[in-house]
């Protein structure tokens, strides 16, 4: 195995435990998913602990690869250990809230980033329920191009479709998601007289 296999053959080859295989794979993808993941969270420890974890997950889980692109199995594996970090974290701050409400000190220290409450928001939040009432195939698309702020061509790339299918998918899921969004939060009617009631 070597850099000219393809991702699929160095994924059989990590199945049957070569390390190389694996380094291999981490040199291919690995600076790609610390951008991609840098642009979810701004902490660089959690960022190279979630690459380290996630190169772990596919050294134990090559054998469950189906032979779809790599880089979108590689992509999920990392998202996903990112919102376990983010839930260890938050669960780590509450567990130290009792002792930072006696200690300022200790309360401004576990406070979240804006960043963090942002995308926990569009994880957990409104947009997030909204977001997953869309179809697979439109929130892979919104995700890659909106929360990665991937370009039109990156996102076909990661998601192995072409960019014209990139480009009316996001406008399909943006009119979904506004649709959606409409539903799950309407907008108050206007105050006849000008203004909100």
């Amino acid at each position: 195995m070597g850099a000219h296999s393809s991702d699929t053959e160095l994924l059989r080859a990590v199945a049957r435990g070569d390390a190389d295989a694996l380094a291999t794979l981490y040199d291919r993808h690995g600076g790609w998913l610390h951008a991609r993941l840098t642009r979810r969270c701004a902490d660089p420890e959690t960022v190279q602990e979630v690459l380290q974890d996630t190169f772990v997950t596919v050294w134990r889980s090559a054998a469950s690869h189906r032979g779809g692109e790599a880089g979108g199995w590689l992509w999920t594996i990392a998202a996903r250990r990112l919102v376990d970090a983010r839930r260890t974290a938050v669960r780590t701050a509450e567990a130290q809230s009792a002792h930072a409400r006696h200690d300022p000190d200790a309360a401004r220290a576990t406070t979240p980033s804006a960043e963090d409450r942002v995308l926990d928001a569009l994880e957990y939040g409104t947009v997030g329920t909204a977001l997953d009432r869309l179809s697979p195939e439109l929130r892979a698309v919104l995700r890659a191009t909106v929360v990665d702020g991937l370009t039109t061509r990156e996102a076909a790339q990661l998601l192995g479709i072409p960019e014209g299918t990139v480009k009316s998918r996001a406008r399909r899921a943006r009119r979904e998601l506004r649709s959606v969004l409409a539903q799950l939060s309407p907008l108050p009617a206007p105050h006849p007289l000008g203004g909100t009631p």
